[in-house]
């Protein structure tokens, strides 16, 4: 079993850039989009934060906190997304475990409710999740699940 390490981007602040690229090459959103949203969390200007798991030196899991996930409930607010781990890392409870460590430091920030949008089902019910309701994606034609935690 890997000792694998978990930590806020604020704890690594040097590994911004290569996160930012990560998370692009996962998701297909701008680096640039990633850079600014990292610099705001890493600088103190946005509480919502990056949260990484580690093998080493390399990313193979993570996540964000943003205001607003790319869908039409803007008041659904703040939203986890960008969660991905590594194929090859799968199924060892990774996400599982940044999905806790998110609601916890949010929660002791005083950032309670967390949504998160997504297209699976069962998956995120585990770690304490309830889905709410139907959302839209920006340029999807179908509805997505929109999950909250209190």
């Amino acid at each position: 079993m890997n000792d694998y390490i978990y930590i806020t981007l604020r704890e690594r602040p040097e590994l911004m850039s290569v996160a930012a690229r990560w998370f692009c090459e996962k998701w297909y959103v701008p680096e640039e989009a990633y850079l600014e949203c990292m610099g705001d969390y890493i600088g103190g200007k946005t509480e919502l934060g990056w949260y990484l798991c580690l093998d080493g030196d390399k990313i193979i899991g993570g996540m964000g906190v943003i205001e607003n996930d790319f869908h039409d409930r803007k008041d659904l607010r703040p939203n986890v997304c960008a969660v991905y781990t590594d194929s090859e890392h799968r199924g060892r409870g990774i996400a599982g475990r940044l999905l806790n460590m998110v609601v916890e430091d949010m929660r002791a920030k005083g950032i309670s409710p967390l949504y998160l949008l997504t297209d699976h089902t069962g998956f995120y019910e585990r770690y304490g999740w309830e889905f709410l309701c139907m959302a839209q994606s920006d340029g999807e034609a179908e509805l997505s699940r929109m999950y909250v935690h209190y």
